[in-house]
């Protein structure tokens, strides 16, 4: 599928924050019950906020809009930033400098130069790592999220699994990729997702994963949290 051919369109989500939308595959980046109450809830409720470590490295598939970067960096902002958080992301579409500005995000933060931090992660080079905030830095990657076997990064604590909706790439909610991401993390990282579909509960089990079924954002009954186990546990 060439998502990149496809035409995107803005569309505002029941909360008041927008969201991309394609037609074509009647599918949105992100659920129209709310973009920004889904990104708190999976990612940041049910997410960072359940990891304890002094540096915490951040695997996001895949990058999109921005938004989860964004809530991520609001939530690094609101607490004493005294810890490390390194994000990594992956990304095969960026968005375009038009959708950037009339996705118009920043009006929903108060944070010192959410503007200019939103721009800048979108505009970044990629592939080379940036120092966006004091022990914040941001690496994205322009690739296929088949490409993450071959890309070096430090054991992940931490993967937003963000893909688009199985119906629409159900390449990306089978076992090749997930076994990839596996072996990207740490002992006890924890992968949360959106999903919380039977086919990829009994995946994630299946390579020693310890999955539980939490409530779901607005909108969606229930969503998945795993974290890795040692092997043999």
């Amino acid at each position: 599928m060439k998502k990149n051919t496809l035409k995107r369109e803005i569309k505002t989500t029941l909360d008041g924050s927008k969201t991309l939308f394609i037609n074509e595959l009647n599918e949105g980046y992100h659920s129209h019950n709310g973009a920004l109450q889904e990104a708190e809830h999976v990612f940041i409720k049910n997410g960072i906020n359940n990891i304890k470590n002094y540096e915490i490295n951040i695997l996001e598939l895949g990058f999109g809009t921005g938004l989860n970067a964004l809530v991520t960096i609001n939530e690094y902002l609101k607490n004493d930033k005294s810890h490390k958080i390194n994000y990594f992301t992956l990304e095969k579409y960026p968005v375009t400098e038009g959708e950037i500005v009339e996705l118009s995000y920043v009006k929903h933060f108060n944070f010192e130069n959410s503007e200019k931090i939103y721009h800048e992660i979108h505009t970044l080079e990629w592939g080379k790592t940036h120092s966006i905030l004091p022990n914040f830095s941001f690496t994205k990657f322009e690739c296929d999220f088949f490409n993450l076997e071959n890309l070096d990064l430090p054991p992940i604590d931490l993967v937003y699994y963000d893909c688009f909706g199985a119906k629409v790439q159900p390449d990306l909610w089978e076992k090749p990729l997930f076994e990839m991401v596996k072996n990207k993390m740490r002992i006890g990282g924890l992968l949360t997702t959106y999903s919380s579909k039977g086919s990829v509960r009994r995946i994630l089990k299946e390579l020693n994963f310890e999955v539980t079924k939490l409530e779901g954002p607005k909108g969606k009954r229930e969503m998945i949290n795993a974290v890795l186990l040692n092997e043999g546990c």
